[in-house]
């Protein structure tokens, strides 16, 4: 008999291409894996997996068990959740990941409200960008992520993964306290600031790329990146010490640092969209379900603040 844990190793070494790709995603060892498949393909009595070169590729029969093994995990996923909605018990445990922003402005306070009103659920958190936390719902490893995407960027689509878009995430300038641009307006023209120095984030992340289409496409000019940070708060003690000015979400609360003036763009609203994500066929579990909606309540509560001048 085939086990389910090694058609999910199978599901994910197809979808990733390789066995270290799914180890990583499966938080598994690389020998790990392999020893998952090989004993998959003695269950199935058939060739899966041939070797070429170095590389490990799925035959036919292999590709056809892919198939085979989408429908079946499916399957398993949604008894277990028709199941859990006929006992209409909400209890177990619900693992939530989220980006470091997501986490305090959303995940904790919604963690808080399942606690007061579910005391037989037990939340359980991890921080993760969306990068990994995308790759862990699929897996199965969580049941909720937290997950954002820019205009230019969006996330890739799975058919298996549901989402439930939250309220948008506005963009907003942060100047130093005393920069020349910091004026009575509630707004600043990015073009204005085309002299001044940058902070953004580490080269090669969507947030990085998103700064820079900005400031080249919106403001017309080629920004000049003084420092270089993936944490909200350095970012904005950057700001605060007056050593750059900085693009930062809302989701943050920036506007709450008496240190800084936070604006909006001038040249129009720049956005990106906060989701929260789930397995389609784990949806109508009552633990998944309240705990969507406290994630919608808490950012339905969400306040944004845009300056906070002393």
């Amino acid at each position: 008999m085939i086990a389910l844990q090694r058609l999910r190793v199978l599901r994910e070494f197809a979808g990733r291409g390789t066995v270290a790709a799914a180890a990583e995603a499966l938080a598994y060892t690389p020998s790990a894996v392999s020893q998952q498949l090989a004993q998959l393909e003695r269950e199935a009595a058939v060739q899966l997996f041939r070797h070429v070169g170095r590389r490990l590729e799925l035959t036919d029969a292999g590709r056809a068990l892919v198939g085979h093994a989408e429908t079946i995990l499916d399957q398993v996923e949604r008894a277990e959740a028709d199941l859990a909605a006929h006992g209409g018990a909400v209890r177990g445990t619900v693992r939530i990941a989220a980006f470091q922003l997501a986490a305090t402005s959303l995940a904790l306070p919604a963690m808080a409200l399942l606690t007061k009103q579910h005391p037989a659920l037990e939340a359980q958190f991890l921080e993760a960008e969306a990068e990994t936390s995308l790759r862990l719902l699929q897996a199965g490893r969580i049941d909720v992520a937290i997950a954002e995407e820019y205009e230019h960027a969006p996330r890739p689509r799975h058919r298996q993964l549901e989402r439930t878009y939250l309220g948008s995430d506005e963009m907003l300038l942060v100047l130093p306290h005393r920069h020349a641009a910091a004026d009575d307006s509630q707004s600043v023209a990015l073009k204005s600031l085309r002299n001044a120095a940058w902070a953004t984030a580490a080269e090669g992340t969507a947030y990085a790329d998103m700064f820079l289409r900005l400031c080249r496409g919106v403001g017309g000019f080629e920004p000049s990146i003084q420092h270089r940070a993936n944490d909200f708060q350095l970012l904005l003690d950057l700001a605060a010490q007056g050593h750059a000015a900085t693009l930062l979400p809302a989701l943050g609360g920036p506007g709450t640092d008496p240190r800084v003036h936070v604006r909006q763009i001038a040249e129009g609203s720049f956005p990106r969209r906060i989701f929260v994500t789930v397995r389609a066929a784990d949806r109508q579990r009552p633990a998944i379900d309240v705990t969507l909606r406290a994630l919608v309540g808490a950012d339905e509560h969400r306040e944004v603040a845009f300056d906070s001048t002393p």
